[in-house]
């Protein structure tokens, strides 16, 4: 199966890291560590149900010698270099007047430790957006396990670049740590745990629910963070992956900000991506989708995992504007 982390090379913090001083997520960053310990012990036992393929260090060294074998490597490390900017508008028939035109920059799956050089190309492409709010989908670092310090610098640097005049909002992904949060909202980044944010404009406002990561560690609760949420409510939900896209239509949300997948992050003229690594129907893995009522985006990622390269799927930041449906979407 390849090697696996040893306990010496995890995480580990105290309760006050976790928690922060006055935290007002206490409860829900105790429960989120619980599990990633829990997690562990099941993986360093052979236990069920806490596989995650990025911790098999032997597959990552066979595809690293593959593609220098074939000659590849460096090509998609380039290609992990060169992120697009992607604009996209979409239409909404409920979408408050006082929104119209609002712009969110999407940032899914930075892995801002992946390459060297990695989070100045970014922040370079950064430095010229303007935003009205800025939506961090989750996985801030490369691994899946291990100290997480290594990734603040850089994210700091990133946050700094970052132009949105309602500032900056964000949730984790499943290779992030409960003690991530904790830090990025002393970098001023609000960051929601199954939690639900107003942001008003006079009398009218939009709403985002950020749910924890569904896909590894299980701690997503949709009913619990929509609580306060009125139903009439415009809903924009923050989910680290789009497997959760039937169950958000059921609750009336009306825009679903994901990645993940990284859009396959490895794919092949005429076939596609070779894995997408989520459990739902592919048209859902990339880009804008729409089901029923619910219209989703799935960022391809902004950076690469398990190999920092990519082919046939540039890394992509999104800039995402809202319109009323009088207004055209593409």
């Amino acid at each position: 199966m390849g090697s696996v982390p040893s306990p010496e090379t995890m995480t580990t913090v105290e309760s006050d890291q976790v928690l922060g001083t006055t935290d007002r997520q206490a409860v829900l960053r105790l429960r989120r560590r619980a599990i990633e310990l829990g997690h562990l012990e099941a993986w360093l036992t052979q236990g069920r149900g806490s596989f995650h393929f990025e911790n098999v260090r032997a597959l990552r060294s066979l595809l690293r010698f593959g593609l220098r074998v074939m000659g590849l490597l460096a090509r998609g490390e380039r290609n992990a270099l060169n992120p697009v900017v992607r604009e996209i508008r979409l239409a909404f028939p409920k979408l408050p007047e006082a929104f119209c035109g609002f712009r969110l920059l999407h940032l899914s799956d930075l892995h801002v430790d992946a390459l060297a050089g990695f989070p100045d190309v970014i922040a370079d492409r950064l430095e010229s957006l303007q935003a009205d709010l800025c939506v961090l989908t989750g996985d801030y670092r490369f691994e899946v396990y291990g100290p997480c310090h290594n990734v603040y610098a850089h994210m700091e640097k990133l946050l700094s670049h970052i132009h949105a005049r309602e500032g900056i909002i964000g949730i984790l992904g499943n290779h992030d740590f409960a003690e991530e949060a904790v830090e990025l909202e002393r970098m001023g980044v609000r960051m929601l745990v199954n939690q639900a944010w107003e942001l008003r404009r006079g009398r009218e406002s939009l709403w985002f629910i950020g749910l924890d990561d569904p896909h590894y560690y299980g701690c997503d609760d949709l009913p619990g963070a929509m609580t306060a949420v009125p139903d009439e409510a415009f809903k924009i939900l923050l989910v680290h992956t789009p497997e959760l896209f039937r169950e958000a239509e059921e609750r009336g949300i009306d825009l679903y900000l994901c990645g993940h997948t990284h859009g396959g992050q490895i794919c092949l003229p005429g076939i596609g991506p070779l894995l997408v690594n989520a459990s739902c129907p592919r048209k859902y893995t990339r880009g804008v989708w729409r089901y029923k009522t619910l219209t989703g985006y799935t960022s391809p990622g902004v950076g690469s995992s398990l190999l920092p390269v990519r082919f046939n799927c540039p890394p992509e930041i999104g800039l995402i504007e809202l319109r009323c449906m009088h207004h055209r979407s593409h």
